[in-house]
Parts: structure tokens; sequence; C-alpha cells
């Protein structure tokens, strides 16, 4: 494929003398905006600048896909981070690679900004999920667009096409189109749309770009100690994930923690014929099956002793965002073909501002035409649990354990020899994952108020805000290690399919990510003050 001229170089000569200092985008020494920064200034010309450049703001992101990017793979992780830098440093961004042993890189770049007052930092990852390139309708690493989903019979559009604006409801498939490449590619052109106008940042910004976010970020933590005072900022903004699903853009100011756990109740030493010995030698199976049931009930509430106790009152503000989200359940329903929901067909927003468990994957024997009339040697279960404020990874293990003991059961770490299984009439190993807690900002803090109305500003729109996020990400590191706010901004589609086969980007959630983040840079300085 071509390689598309950097779009710093598509700037007419004289703009580039006005704009040719260290920072990028110092435009004079006394750091005064020419245009000025009103909304409507921004959003004209950023709009403007995307439907000129339409054709290369895919070029260059298709280059980016094209790499592939799982977390194991560190040859091509390292291209990725290769790219990035050469990326970042072409808009005048100051960078440099942060690791710890053992570790990928993350790359990070700094752009000050004449003036500014507040600073910003911008998370998001580089690798993406595994591929089985069987399930995909084309190669995960050469990006096709096509003008329509493929559930709808989306066609393949050949690229380079030949108008010069594309359809916002074209959809580019390739891994991390949406997870999380997309607002990666959104930034950059945002710094080049302002560029191009002459409208300086109204903050300093700074990149954080991580290379093993699908593998659970083993190495985040250490990454921020040993770095914590260069990701210094007044807040950050952590672009990762879905908008709404009424594809209206969201904003969350929390995540629910994880922990996972793994359980293997063992019965005989050999596999027994279900006739000469059924009822009478205990069938791990079921032993395991009324475990779980002891756990959790059909309405999703959690039987185990204490599990709630730490769980922290929602405020009156999150009452209020809980109770202005629309109301999606029964289209959901309705699309996921479900004839009821849990806990009495409570909303989908207040079931995830509880704790919940969910039970991953149970492997037992064999059905179907491979089941065999036997009492099989193990049971096996893989359960993750999801946490909210106030809880923590070390309460919830040592309540689930207690639940375990309380069941009869003696708890081993490790495989048990055949004294300890002949010991203990009912006998289970249990081995958890790391983890990490939930972490939420409130919603009223001076950052999270200039953010909203920065952003509702741009889209002329009351915009959806959700105190959490259903699933997990490390916000905690963040308010925990750097003392610092964190909120959620994503751009992607809501039917991404993220973490899956045909993973795909709608054009125009690029497009509108693009807007609201040169809005971020313009305005977020004025609004917080």
């Amino acid at each position: 494929m071509k390689q598309p001229l950097p779009i710093i170089r598509r700037i007419s000569l004289p703009v580039l003398l006005a704009l040719c200092v260290c920072s990028g985008f110092a435009f004079n020494h006394q750091g005064r905006d020419p245009q000025g920064r009103d909304p409507q200034t921004v959003s004209r010309h950023v709009r403007a600048y995307r439907l000129a450049h339409e054709r290369a703001i895919v070029d260059e992101f298709i280059q980016l896909l094209s790499i592939p990017n799982i977390a194991t793979d560190r040859v091509n992780i390292a291209r990725n981070a290769e790219v990035l830098v050469a990326m970042l440093q072409r808009r005048g961004v100051r960078t440099r690679l942060l690791q710890v042993d053992g570790s990928p890189p993350v790359v990070y770049g700094e752009l000050p900004a004449p003036g500014a007052q507040r600073t910003v930092a911008v998370y998001a990852h580089y690798d993406g999920q595994p591929v089985d390139p069987s399930e995909w309708a084309g190669d995960p690493w050469k990006p096709i667009l096509r003008d329509k989903p493929l559930d709808q019979g989306g066609k393949e559009i050949a690229w380079p096409v030949s108008s010069t604006s594309l359809d916002g409801q074209w959809r580019l498939y390739g891994r991390s189109t949406s997870d999380d490449k997309a607002p990666i590619i959104a930034w950059l052109v945002a710094l080049d749309a302002l560029r191009a106008a002459a409208i300086a940042p109204s903050i300093n910004l700074k990149f954080f770009f991580e290379g093993e976010e699908e593998v659970g970020s083993p190495h985040l933590r250490a990454i921020m100690e040993k770095y914590a005072d260069l990701l210094r900022a007044d807040v950050w903004l952590l672009c990762d994930g879905p908008v709404h699903q009424t594809r209206r853009l969201q904003l969350f100011f929390g995540a629910r923690g994880i922990t996972g756990v793994e359980l293997t109740v063992y019965g005989p030493t050999r596999p027994l014929h279900s006739g000469h010995y059924g009822n009478w030698a205990p069938n791990p199976g079921m032993v395991l099956a009324h475990l779980l049931a002891s756990m959790r009930d059909m309405e999703g509430r959690i039987q185990i002793a204490g599990f709630y106790d730490d769980v922290r009152p929602t405020t009156p503000s999150e009452q209020r965002a809980l109770a202005e989200a629309p109301d999606i359940d029964d289209a959901l329903r309705r699309e996921l073909g479900l004839a009821r929901t849990e806990n009495h067909g409570a909303r989908l927003v207040d079931q995830i501002m509880l704790p919940a468990l969910n039970l991953r994957g149970i492997r037992f024997g064999q059905v179907g035409d491979k089941a065999t009339n036997a009492i099989q040697t193990e049971a096996h279960a893989s359960i993750d649990f999801r946490l909210v404020p106030n809880q923590t990874p070390e309460k919830v293990r040592a309540r689930v354990e207690a639940h375990i003991r309380q069941q009869g059961f003696f708890i081993v770490g490790d495989t048990p020899d055949a004294a300890t299984r002949q010991k203990h009439a009912k006998l289970i190993r249990v081995r958890w994952s790391d983890g990490y807690p939930p972490a939420r900002t409130p919603m009223d803090a001076p950052a999270a108020r200039a953010v909203i109305q920065t952003i509702e500003e741009a889209t002329t729109s009351t915009i959806i805000k959700l105190p959490t996020l259903g699933g997990s990400v490390p916000m905690y590191l963040f308010a925990d290690l750097l003392n610092t706010p964190v909120i959620g901004l994503p751009i992607a589609n809501h039917d991404n399919n993220q973490h899956a086969a045909n993973e795909n980007i709608r054009l125009q959630n690029l497009w509108d990510g693009i807007e609201v983040f040169a809005h971020l840079l313009a305005r977020l300085g004025v609004h917080w003050q």
C-alpha cells in the first residue's frame, strides 16, 4: 500500500512557518490564538478539515491496523510502538518509551500548550485480542472497508475509493479498529485539524499508549510507580470501550473491579461405571453444581455471607445520572432473544452498580454422542467476580473461601495427594487470579464538570453519563497511584464485535471522536478555570 504523506506536509508553507516552534502549537511568542476558540469556530474548522482529508485519515489508520498487535507477539508490538512514536513526532509531540523489566513499551508523549493551566493525560492501548483467522470474513491484519455491517450483508469497498468523502455508515473491519486504535488515530487527527486552523490547544496534553492491556496489564502498576512524576496530570481520560447502545456519546466515571477463581472438586481416583457405583461414589460434578448453586440465586443475588457489606451507597449525583440514562432494556431483550432478565427485570444501568458473580465455564465429562455412563474423577469451574466500591479482591476472596468451608469443603491450593483425598470427604482446590479493585470518580468533581460541559457544547446535546462501566479496567491505578481523577470517554460503536471476529469501527464514530477530542483540546481549559 502506498505510504501516505504525513498530514503535516499537506499544510501550506506560510502556515508551517507560523507554526514552526518546538512545541508544535506555540503560534507566537505570546501564545495568542489568532482565530479564537469559540465552539462554532472549532466545529466548523475541524469538520472542514476532516471532510477534506477523510481518505488520508483512513489510509494512515489502515497502515497502523495492518501491524499485528497481539500482546504476546513482542516483535510486532515493538513495531507498533515504533510506528506510534513516528506518528506522534510528526505532530510535534515529544515522545519516549516507558518500560520496566519484562514489559512491552508504553508509548508516551507530551505536547505542552503555551499558557495552559491544566494538563490532561490520555490513555489508550495499542495491543489487541488474539485472532482465529478462520472465523473472520477477511484477513484480520488487512483492514476491509464495507458499505454496512456484515450481518446486514455488507459488501467490500475497494480501497482507495474514488470519492473524496467517505460515508459515515461505512465500516472498517480489522483487529483493533475499535478496541483500541480508533481513539489513538482520532486524537492525532484532532491535533492536525486544530493545527491546520491555527487554533491553539487550551490544555497541556500527555499520551499514554499501553501495549498489554488485553492480557490484564500485568506491568501497568510497576510502570506507573516508576514514572509517577512524569505521569502527573489534572485528569486522565480513558479512551477505551464503546459508546452507548443508543449510539449516543457517553462518559463513564468508574469501572467495576474484578477477581477470578478456578475451582476443582475431586471424586474417585479413576472413572467409575455409573451403574455399578452410582449412588455410592460421590459424583464431583454434582458436588460442584450444588456448591455453585449455593453461591448465587436465580435473580443474580450473591448468597455469600457479608458479600454486600462493603458496597458503597450511590451518591445523589449518581442517582440522578442513573435516572436520566435512556431505557434500552426492552430493545436489548428483543435483540438478544431474552424472555427475562435478572433481579426481577431491574434495569441494566442499575444492575452494573452492584457486584456480580459470573460462571465463566464448567467442565465435567462429555455430552451428546460423546457422553459416557461414568462418574468422572474431577469437575472444574471458572468464576469471575465483578466488584464495586468499596469492595476489594482480598475481602471478596476471604468471604468466598469462608462460604466454601461452610459448605463442608476442605480447601487446598495445589493438586492433592492420595492421603489428602482419602482424609477429606469434600475436597476442593481453589486458585485465584490477581484481579484489581473498582474505582469511581465523583461525578460532581471540577474535572468531571468541565469535561461534561465541553463535550455537551461540542455535541450540542445532553450526553449519557454513567457512574460506572459494567466491565473492568484498572482505573483504580490512576486514582490510587497518581491521585488523579479518571473519566472514561469511549468513541467506538456499541456493535463493534469487540474481542471477537470481524471487529469493526463505524466511520461516523471515528468522525465524531475526532470532533469531540478537538473540542476538548481547544475548549476544556476555557471551562476548567
